[in-house]
């Protein structure tokens, strides 16, 4: 492969380069959090494009550069339109470029939607083995029967011991009946149930993970939920803040997800600064904060989902694509230097 060549990676050839190794993603996305947390990052504000009169609709771009073992910049262009759903195709659709960080060229350009999706999951499951620690997680909640959530119940059946039931619950009844009918087909031996409220959630669920749409807060208690339960909010704007100021909050990025009106933003807003944050996921990865605040208190997970995470695990996925000769080449993708030509 010349500076002038490009790898271009399918959907379906990313899916299978990456199925099964869902242990050894969610290693990288830890890595590139500590280099994150270590400084050898470069991380701009995600860009959002919205249309008028459409507050749900958006595409977001997200530069990024992560140094270490990684050594790599790229941009994840990525959008998303709940109403595809009903159109029947996917919520969101995307790609990842992938840049040296030596002459600047792009080297790979890959489907991004798909390892959004797993660096998604990737980074909430981390964090669920990172926080939740060795509690119980017999019976975990799936608020929102989407794609993301659908890989976060791969990724926990992968790597968490003791996974036997998963509680879903969904706005849309065919979207939780449809998702149970694609757990049932997939995973063995694993139990499934559709919850008639979120409250039957809680009360049944120690571990929870939110990926709705949701654009405002709709949960505005968390009563019913057992002690020392953990809440992966990966949907981010699913909790009001007089239930983020109730718990022990820990983020990926305090600057990155005090922004763009999440429920962290929102708690920052009403209070003025950012005390409620107890630290980002990295601090309790190198030792310097434990897991846990208290026993008894709730843990919610707000990950505003990093650009480092993308790149991380779109260098692997192109490595693998080259060492398994997957993927197309597009030859003199790039044109002749000007000096030349």
């Amino acid at each position: 492969m010349n500076q002038r060549d490009v790898l271009i990676l399918k959907g379906q050839e990313v899916l299978s380069l990456l199925s099964g190794r869902e242990a050894e993603l969610i290693q990288i996305v830890a890595r590139a959090y500590l280099a994150h947390a270590n400084g050898n990052s470069l991380l701009p504000h995600s860009s959002f494009l919205r249309f008028p009169d459409d507050s749900r609709n958006r595409i977001i771009a997200l530069p990024a550069y992560l140094g270490d073992e990684f050594e790599l910049a790229g941009l994840k262009w990525i959008a998303s339109f709940p109403s595809n759903i009903d159109r029947g195709l996917d919520r969101a659709s995307g790609v990842l470029i992938l840049s040296s960080v030596h002459t600047g060229r792009p080297e790979a350009i890959l489907e991004g939607s798909i390892i959004s999706a797993k660096r998604t999951a990737a980074s909430a499951v981390l964090a669920a083995q990172t926080l939740h620690g060795e509690r119980e997680t017999s019976s975990v909640g799936l608020i929102g029967c989407g794609v993301i959530n659908f890989e976060i119940a791969t990724f926990m059946l992968a790597t968490l011991a003791g996974v036997r039931r998963f509680i879903l619950f969904d706005l849309s009844k065919d979207h939780a009946a449809q998702f149970k009918k694609r757990c049932s087909q997939l995973f063995a031996s694993i139990e499934v149930d559709v919850a008639p409220d979120i409250e039957a959630v809680f009360k049944n669920c120690p571990l929870i993970s939110f990926a709705t749409t949701a654009v405002v807060p709709h949960i505005d208690n968390l009563s019913s939920c057992i002690a020392g339960s953990t809440i992966l909010h990966v949907s981010l704007r699913d909790l009001s803040p007089k239930v983020i100021l109730s718990c022990d909050n820990i983020v990926d990025d305090l600057d990155h997800v005090c922004r763009a009106q999440t429920s962290v933003h929102l708690t920052e807003q009403l209070t003025g600064n950012r005390d409620f944050i107890r630290c980002p996921l990295s601090d309790v990865l190198a030792g310097k904060a434990p897991r846990r605040k208290a026993e008894q208190d709730v843990a919610v997970f707000s990950p505003f989902g990093l650009g480092i995470l993308d790149i991380a695990i779109g260098k692997f996925t192109a490595e693998l694509a080259r060492n398994n000769g997957v993927g197309t080449l597009i030859n003199s993708f790039l044109p002749e230097p000007w000096a030349r030509s």
